[in-house]
C-alpha cells in the first residue's frame, strides 16, 4: 500500500512537470473571442446580460416561426455519465407511443449533450441514437478510478490528444448528421450544448445549429469537441483544448463538462433579468429528462479517498439538479407553460454514473423505453418527492415500477 502510494505521488509530480503548451485565455470574462471562421452567435457565456439581450429577438422568433402557430415545445436534458442509457430509451420509447412531441428548442448537458443532437433530429435517427447508448462502451474506463486518475495526470489531454470518448463520439458525430442539424437550424429550430470553461469558470452556451451552418470538416470538427468537452467528466476524461480567435489575437479555452457548473438548463442564468424576451415560449410546453436520480438510498461509504470523492461530487450533482428543477418551475408558472418531467426512480439499481458496462446500460434503456412506450414516464416535481422519500430498499431492473402513473 505504502509503495502504490509513493508511485501515484511521484506521477503526480511528474505529471505536474509535463504539462501541455497552451496560448493564454481571453483576457476578459465577456469577449469577442469564437473559434476561427464562426460568427459571434456561435455561443453565449450563460451571464452576459447584454448578448442576451441582442441575441434574444432572432432566436425566440426563430422558435416561434418553427412552431407554426402551435406552442413551443422545449426539451431539456440532463448530465448523469452513463445513466444516459435512460433518456435515450426514453425518446425511443416515445416514439413507440407515437407520443414524442417536436422540439423546437432542445438543451444538453453531459450525457444530455451526447443525446441531444439525436432528440433534437426526431425519430428518423432512434436507430442511431439506441446504438451510441446500448452499444459496449467499457473501454470508457480503461483502469480503475485511482489509475484513471494518474493517467489523467500524466496525460492531460488525453494520449496523443485523443481518449476513447472523443473516438466514440467522433464516431457518431457523421457529415451526415451535422448537415441535418444546419438544415433545421435554418428553419428556427435550436439546439443548445452547456460546457465549463474552466478559464472564466464560467457556463458557455453554444448554437449548434450555427456550428453546423458553416458546413465542412471545420464545423463537423468543431461540433464533435463541443460535445466531447460537455460530456468530459474532469479527472475521467480530458479537457478540450478550443482555440478562439479576437480580431487578431488568438488565445486557448479550455472546458470540461458541463455539468460542472450547470446540470440542466432551459435558458441562460440572465433570461430571468430579461422577463419581456420570453412571451413567445408563453402557453408552450417544457419536457425535462434527469438521466440521474433525485435521491439516493443510504449507503455506507467506506473511508478511502476515492469513495469520499465521488460521493461528495453525486451528493453535490443531486441538489444542483433539485436547484435548477425549483428555477424551471418557477420559469414555466410565470411563462403559463406546461412541465413534465421524468427522472430514474431512487430504487432502480444503479451503481456509479461511470458504469458503462453493455448490460447496466441495456436494461436502463430498456427500462426508460419501456416506461414512455406505456405512457407511464411523466411526474410532477411533487410526485417525484413523494417517491423517492419513500423508498426502503433498492429493487431489481425488471420489477422497478414506472416513474408515472399513466
Amino acid at each position: 500500500m505504502r509503495a502504490e502510494i509513493l508511485i501515484v505521488a511521484c506521477l503526480v509530480v511528474l505529471g505536474g512537470c509535463a504539462a501541455p503548451p497552451r496560448r493564454p485565455a481571453p483576457p476578459t470574462v465577456i469577449n469577442d473571442a469564437r473559434p476561427d471562421g464562426f460568427p459571434a452567435s456561435v455561443r453565449l457565456v450563460t451571464t452576459d446580460l447584454n448578448g442576451f439581450q441582442r441575441r434574444a429577438p432572432d432566436f425566440f422568433s426563430g422558435i416561434r416561426g418553427a412552431a407554426s402557430g402551435r406552442p413551443v415545445n422545449i426539451l431539456a436534458l440532463s448530465g448523469g455519465g452513463s445513466e444516459g442509457a435512460f433518456g435515450a430509451g426514453v425518446l425511443v420509447g416515445l416514439t413507440h407511443a407515437h407520443d414524442r412531441p417536436r422540439f423546437e428548442l432542445v438543451t444538453g448537458v453531459s450525457a444530455g449533450a451526447l443525446i441531444a443532437p439525436f432528440a433534437f433530429l426526431g425519430p428518423r435517427w432512434d436507430e442511431e441514437l439506441e446504438a451510441a447508448f446500448t452499444t459496449d462502451h467499457s473501454h470508457l474506463l480503461r483502469r480503475s478510478a485511482a489509475l484513471q486518475f494518474v493517467d489523467r495526470v500524466l496525460f492531460p489531454l488525453g494520449r496523443d490528444h485523443h481518449d476513447p470518448l472523443f473516438d466514440m463520439v467522433d464516431r457518431y458525430v457523421t457529415p451526415a448528421l451535422v448537415a441535418a442539424v444546419a438544415r433545421q437550424s435554418e428553419a428556427g429550430r435550436r439546439l443548445i450544448i452547456a460546457t465549463t470553461d474552466l478559464d472564466t469558470e464560467e457556463t458557455m452556451l453554444w448554437d449548434m445549429g450555427v456550428v453546423a451552418e458553416r458546413g465542412g470538416e471545420a464545423a463537423r470538427a468543431l461540433f464533435r469537441d463541443i460535445l466531447v468537452a460537455s460530456a468530459s467528466v474532469p479527472g475521467v476524461f480530458p479537457p478540450v483544448l478550443i482555440h478562439v480567435r479576437d480580431g487578431a489575437h488568438r488565445y486557448d479555452e479550455l472546458h470540461v463538462d458541463g455539468s460542472v457548473t450547470t446540470s440542466v438548463f432551459t435558458l441562460p442564468l440572465v433570461a430571468g433579468l430579461r422577463p419581456q424576451d420570453l412571451p413567445p415560449l408563453r402557453a408552450g410546453a417544457l419536457y425535462m429528462i434527469v438521466d440521474s436520480q433525485l435521491a439516493r438510498l443510504p449507503k455506507t461509504t467506506p473511508i478511502r479517498t476515492i469513495e469520499v470523492l465521488t460521493r461528495s461530487f453525486s451528493a453535490g450533482m443531486t441538489y444542483k439538479t433539485r436547484e435548477a428543477i425549483i428555477d424551471t418551475i418557477n420559469l414555466t408558472r410565470r411563462l403559463g407553460m406546461s412541465f413534465r418531467l421524468t427522472e430514474i426512480p431512487v430504487d432502480f439499481p444503479v451503481s456509479t454514473v461511470v458504469d458503462f458496462s453493455p448490460k447496466f446500460m441495456r436494461s436502463l434503456f430498456d427500462y426508460g423505453e419501456r416506461c414512455a412506450a406505456a405512457g407511464r414516464i411523466w411526474v410532477t416535481p411533487e410526485q417525484s418527492i413523494k417517491r423517492n422519500m419513500a423508498a426502503r430498499e433498492r429493487s431489481t431492473a425488471a420489477n422497478t415500477a414506472c416513474p408515472g402513473t399513466g
